[in-house]
C-alpha cells in the first residue's frame, strides 16, 4: 500500500524553479531554486562517493553555513542520513561519535581540522567545504536536477545526538516522514507563510534548529537566514537585516539577548514570534515588553516520543494541556501522580507527590536510537515512552515543566524540582541567568546550590528571597556561586553537568548561609566553611 506521507526530498524538489530569495548567510543569498539545485548536485556527488554496501551516513561538522541545509537536502534526495557532529566533543569522544554513526564521509571546514587531528578514523573521508578540491568535485554535478522518486517516508534522514548527565551521547533517529510531518504541523500551528523568513541562530547539529526552524520553513516554502554562531549582540541586527519573522531558541539564549543594552527602537523589528524551550515566564514577559514579540514555550522530547502544545487559555507558567496518553507518573510505583495543589500565592503545596516523570502511554513517533538497544529499552520500558523529564499537572490537565529527572533535589526528605526554583530566582533583579542544582548534604540527601550570572548583593538577595511568596521553605539556596557568564553548551543550554561536577570547588566566589540561618544575609564561603559544609565527602567526588 502506498504511503500518503510526504518526504523531505519532495519538499526540496518542489522549490525547483522558485527564484525567490530563499537562503541568506552573511552577504550571500541563494534563491530557492539554487538551494534545490545545490542539494541535487551534492546528492549526485554523494551517490558516487559512498563505498558500495556502506551505510549512507554523512557526518556534518560545520557551523551554520549554507552547506548545512544544502547537505540536509542532498541527504533527503539521496536517501541518506546526516549525523550532526558536536564540535564541543574532543579526542576519542569525537572519534566515537563519528565511528558509532558509521559515517564514511565527514564534511567540515579548515577551522575545524584541529579537532580531527590525530584521531583514528579508519575508512572515513574528509571533505573540506571551503577548499578548491571540494569545488572541483561539485563542478561535475552542477546540471543535476532534484529527483525525489527514490526517497521514502521511512528513510533515515537525521542522526542527532542527545545526552543526559552521564554516558555517551545517543544518536536519535528521525526519518524523512517524521521530519516532514513535524514541519507541516508547525506550519499549521503558527501559520507560517511563504513570505516568512526563519532565523536560525541555534546550531544545526542540534535537532531543535532542524526540526523546529528549518523543517517548517521548508514545508511552507519560506526563507531561511543563518547565523554561523549565536550572538546575542548581533541578534536584533540580523533580524532586521534579513527581515526575519520567526526564530527558535534553546536554553538561555533569550536571557543573553535581554542582557544586551536596551534601545528605544528595540520594538522596531519584523519578528512575529519565537518558539522554544526554557525561557521561563519572567524572561518571556520581559522579551515581549521589550521587543514586542511573543515567545511560545513548547515541549517536545528530543527523540519525538512526547510533545505538549501551547494553546490559548494556557495558564501562566504552564506548557500546555496534556494530550491523550500523556500522564505524570511516579517512576518507582508507576502510579499516576495526583494533581498539583496551589496556595493563594501560586505556591505548589504538594510537590513531593505531584511531581513525576512525563510518560506517553499512547502511540508516538519515537524511532529509536542508532545501534543502542539498551537506551531504547530504557525509553520504552513497559510499553510506554518515558521522557526523562519532570512535570506536574493541575486539576484542569495543564502540564508544568519541573526539570530533568537528573535535576530533582532531595532536601530534608522533600523532593524539589530545580526548574521551579530557577523560575523564582530569575525574578532577582541582578540575575542575567540562573541555574539550580544539587550538591551533597554531609548527613543525607542534597543541599540547594544556585549559580547566578550577573550582580549579587548578599543582603539584598536574602531580602529578595524573603519577599517571594511562592518560595517554599526548603527551596532557598544554601550556596550561591556568582559568575560573569553562565557556562553553556554549544546548544546554549546551561552546562549543568559542569556546575554539578565543580560544586563548591570552583574558581568563582561562593556565598552561603549555614543551617539554621535561613533569614540572615549570605556570607562568603571560606575554606573552613567549605569543609564544614561538605563534611567527610572527598573533594574529588564526581557529582555528575
Amino acid at each position: 500500500m502506498q504511503s500518503n506521507r510526504r518526504t523531505v526530498a519532495e519538499l526540496v524538489a518542489e522549490r525547483w524553479g522558485d527564484h525567490r530569495p530563499g537562503l541568506w548567510c552573511g552577504e550571500r543569498v541563494l534563491t530557492h531554486h539554487e538551494v534545490a539545485a545545490g542539494s541535487a548536485a551534492r546528492a549526485a556527488l554523494l551517490a558516487d562517493l559512498l563505498p558500495p554496501g556502506a551505510e549512507p551516513h554523512v557526518g556534518v561538522l560545520l557551523d551554520n553555513t549554507p552547506e548545512y541545509p544544502l547537505w540536509l537536502g542532498a541527504a533527503a534526495l539521496a536517501g541518506a542520513a546526516v549525523a550532526g557532529i558536536n564540535p564541543t566533543r574532543r579526542g576519542p569522544e569525537l572519534a566515537r561519535d563519528i565511528l558509532h554513526t558509521e559515517c564514511r564521509i565527514v564534511l567540515t571546514e579548515r577551522t575545524r581540522l584541529p579537532l580531527l587531528h590525530g584521531l583514528e578514523l579508519p575508512g572515513v573521508r574528509l571533505l573540506l567545504t571551503d577548499s578548491e578540491e571540494y569545488d572541483d568535485l561539485l563542478a561535475s554535478y552542477t546540471n543535476a536536477a532534484p529527483d525525489a522518486s527514490r526517497a521514502a517516508p521511512e528513510d533515515r534522514l537525521l542522526l542527532y545526538f542527545t545526552s543526559g548527565s552521564t554516558g555517551a551521547p545517543k544518536a536519535a533517529i528521525c526519518s524523512q516522514g517524521r521530519l516532514a510531518a513535524a514541519g507541516a504541523s508547525l506550519v499549521g500551528q503558527f501559520g507560517v507563510r511563504p513570505d516568512d523568513v526563519h532565523y536560525i541562530c541555534m546550531p544545526m547539529f542540534h535537532g531543535n534548529a532542524v526540526i523546529a526552524d528549518w523543517a517548517p520553513a521548508l514545508a511552507a516554502g519560506a526563507g531561511v537566514a543563518l547565523r554561523r554562531r549565536f550572538s546575542a549582540s548581533g541578534f536584533l541586527a540580523d533580524v532586521r537585516k534579513y527581515g526575519a519573522t520567526y526564530f527558535t531558541y534553546v536554553g538561555r539564549a533569550v536571557q543573553y539577548i535581554l542582557a544586551t543594552e536596551e534601545r528605544e527602537d528595540d520594538r522596531d523589528n519584523p519578528l512575529r514570534l519565537g518558539f522554544g524551550t526554557e525561557a521561563g515566564a519572567v524572561d518571556a514577559a520581559a522579551f515581549e515588553r521589550r521587543f514586542g514579540v511573543r515567545l511560545v514555550e513548547g515541549y517536545g522530547s528530543s527523540e519525538g516520543g512526547a510533545a505538549v502544545q501551547w494553546s490559548p487559555g494556557t495558564p501562566a507558567g504552564a506548557v500546555g494541556k496534556a494530550a491523550p496518553g500523556l500522564v505524570v507518573l511516579d517512576p518507582r510505583t508507576r502510579a499516576e501522580c495526583p494533581p498539583a495543589v496551589f496556595d493563594a500565592a501560586g505556591r505548589l503545596l504538594n510537590g513531593d507527590e505531584a511531581i513525576g516523570e512525563l510518560v506517553n502511554q499512547g502511540p508516538n513517533p519515537f524511532e529509536g536510537y542508532w545501534r543502542n538497544p539498551a537506551a531504547e529499552a530504557e525509553r520504552r520500558h513497559g510499553g510506554w515512552y518515558w521522557t526523562g523529564d519532570l512535570f506536574y499537572r493541575d486539576a484542569d490537565g495543564y502540564l508544568y515543566f519541573a526539570g530533568r529527572t537528573d535535576d530533582r533535589l532531595r532536601v530534608d526528605s522533600e523532593n524539589l524540582a530545580a526548574a521551579m526554583i530557577e523560575n523564582i530566582l530569575a525574578r532577582y533583579e541582578g540575575a542575567d541567568a540562573v541555574a539550580v542544582y544539587a550538591v551533597p548534604d554531609p548527613v543525607t540527601g542534597d543541599q540547594v546550590m544556585a549559580t547566578i550570572a550577573g550582580t549579587f548583593d548578599p543582603a539584598g538577595f536574602a531580602d529578595f528571597l524573603a519577599a517571594q511568596p511562592d518560595l517554599g521553605t526548603k527551596m532557598a539556596p544554601r550556596f550561591v556561586r556568582v559568575v560573569k557568564r553562565m557556562p553553556v553548551t554549544t546548544t546554549n543550554k546551561i552546562h549543568r553537568a559542569q556546575l554539578r561536577r565543580e560544586g563548591l570547588h570552583c574558581p568563582d566566589p561562593v556565598w552561603w548561609r549555614p543551617p539554621g540561618e535561613q533569614t540572615s544575609p549570605y556570607r562568603r564561603l571560606s575554606e573552613k566553611d567549605r569543609q564544614t559544609a561538605e563534611g567527610p565527602l572527598p573533594p574529588t567526588r564526581d557529582l555528575v
